[in-house]
């Protein structure tokens, strides 16, 4: 038996995969890693403590005998994006510990390149907006703050990236250092025309060019693992995107216009606009989606994303205690036929696209005697779906059409309640896949394209599958009110910073 073996380093864990070469998906194993908070607005994760749980994952793969270690024909990594941080060359032993996207640290630093009219250039040159979500400023904070960091970096001795980057140097024993396009176009320094790091833009954010890894395609042969506990060496590495354009080429979003919501720690939407990147002048970004073997051009997306979708979930368990487990929301949000006029906007890392707002904060409004955690929990769910019509809306004004339908995946996906809130408020029909865990998809597609286990998208259609479409309920005059009371309570959270 010959499987992809797929590794999905996300946020707040790490999950290992197997899909065989007909393209279903025999089973997946998560393991979460500990979220570390040095001071309020700062997020940062132990690189080694990543490193371990992909190991821990591999190790669970095999023993639960989803397959064994000769199987794997090849290998696809996805990722949590900008996350950033630094790593000896030598021993692939992390200087500290990775900044993660959600940090706000460097807002000041970025506010400031605004303030000297730096914006325009950065986002003519790179598609993104000047922001600390993205890595460049959180490469400049490491080199800045880690001793002897910047000697280092002159003397070769240290390598930078994305978790990516960092995964791919541990897997190949250190051989490859390399970042794959879509990885790339996150981080504020790579030119979306020529596909490379930009000199200009690596003298903005005081980064050195030397630190950083090989810009490579997202499918082919990009290294092989060497020294890797519980894997044969030689196994190929055939396939690496960041997240979310991995999940949209898990959707089969092959087609310009083609556009996909994931409900993770935070939403993000994707959409397809072929071989064409497209400059928003409305908040939204930029980005190249994949760059497959062959492509002298790559493929391009538009996208919105909003900082916090599930953390807010995780926020009601984790520091209120009104629910015991993430998926209990559900019941207690449907135990109420509406809000009670209760609104939350979980700001709780300033907002995102469209607003791009570092200073918001997170709102509850409208409590009553009456209210109640029912109330607050079916909230949270209206939130979590009427930011993304916020980013939606603008998607339709700038592509100049109305979408069809919007395929959805990730966790929260299997919401069902909060799936047909998501139909409701956008007035679209809303597709939710047979196999929701779609940034593994798309990391197994992009690796056996690689591998030449699919000889094209073509053959990757016929494997994806709908599972449920909603459809929306709810007329247009009390969509409507609902987004304009949304709208108010956004703008109270942007007064509260």
């Amino acid at each position: 038996m010959s499987v992809i073996l797929a590794i999905d380093q996300g946020t707040t864990g790490t999950t290992i995969a197997v899909m065989n070469t007909r393209g279903a998906l025999i089973g997946s194993i998560n393991y979460e890693f500990q979220q570390i908070y040095p001071q309020p607005g700062w997020v940062e994760h132990d690189p080694e403590a990543i490193w371990a749980s992909v190991l821990k994952g591999i190790r669970a793969v095999f023993r639960k005998g989803l397959c064994k270690p000769a199987d794997v024909a090849c290998i696809g990594i996805t990722n949590q994006r900008e996350t950033t941080l630094l790593w000896e060359r030598r021993n692939g032993k992390p200087l500290g510990n990775a900044i993660v996207w959600q940090c706000r640290r460097t807002a000041r630093f970025c506010e400031g390149l605004r303030k000297k009219g730096l914006e325009p250039m950065v986002k003519e040159r790179t598609g993104l907006v000047l922001d600390p979500y993205f890595s460049a400023s959180k490469f400049r904070w490491l080199l800045n703050h880690i001793d002897g960091a910047r000697g280092r970096a002159r003397r070769g001795e240290i390598a930078a990236g994305t978790i990516d980057a960092y995964l791919l140097a541990r897997l190949t024993g250190g051989r490859v250092h390399g970042t794959d396009v879509s990885n790339a176009s996150r981080t504020s320094l790579m030119n979306l025309r020529t596909l490379d790091w930009d000199p200009e833009l690596l003298k903005v954010f005081n980064v050195p060019r030397s630190i950083l890894p090989d810009i490579l395609p997202s499918s082919g042969n990009l290294g092989k693992t060497l020294g890797v506990p519980g894997l044969p060496d030689g196994v190929p590495i055939t396939g690496i995107a960041g997240d979310q354009q991995s999940a949209l080429f898990g959707q089969a979003g092959f087609d310009k216009g083609a556009a996909k919501c994931t409900f993770g720690t935070g939403s993000f939407i994707l959409m397809n606009t072929g071989h064409d990147s497209m400059h928003s002048d409305a908040g939204l970004l930029s980005t190249v989606a994949w760059q497959l073997p062959g492509q002298t051009a790559p493929v391009y997306a538009l996208e919105g994303g909003a900082f916090i979708c599930g953390a807010a979930v995780q926020w009601l368990r984790d520091e209120l205690g009104i629910i015991k487990n993430a998926p209990d929301i559900e019941a207690l949000a449907a135990s109420v036929p509406d809000t009670g006029g209760v609104e939350f906007v979980p700001a709780l890392s300033g907002l995102g696209a469209p607003y791009w707002d570092p200073e918001a904060r997170g709102v509850i409004s409208g409590l009553t005697r009456g209210a109640s955690a029912a109330h607050l929990a079916r909230a949270t769910l209206e939130a979590m779906a009427l930011q993304n019509v916020d980013i939606l809306r603008i998607m339709e004004g700038e592509v100049g059409g109305r979408m069809r339908d919007l395929k959805v995946d990730g966790g929260a996906a299997s919401n069902n309640l909060l799936m047909q809130m998501q139909a409701d408020f956008l007035g679209r029909d809303i597709t939710r896949p047979k196999v929701t865990e779609t940034t593994v998809a798309g990391a197994c597609f992009l690796a056996g394209l690689g591998a030449g286990i699919w000889r094209d998208t073509d053959a990757l259609r016929r494997v994806w599958r709908a599972e449920k479409t909603f459809s929306s309920r709810l007329g247009s005059g009390p969509r409507r009110r609902r987004l304009l009371a949304w709208q108010g309570a956004v703008q109270r959270a942007r007064s509260a910073g």
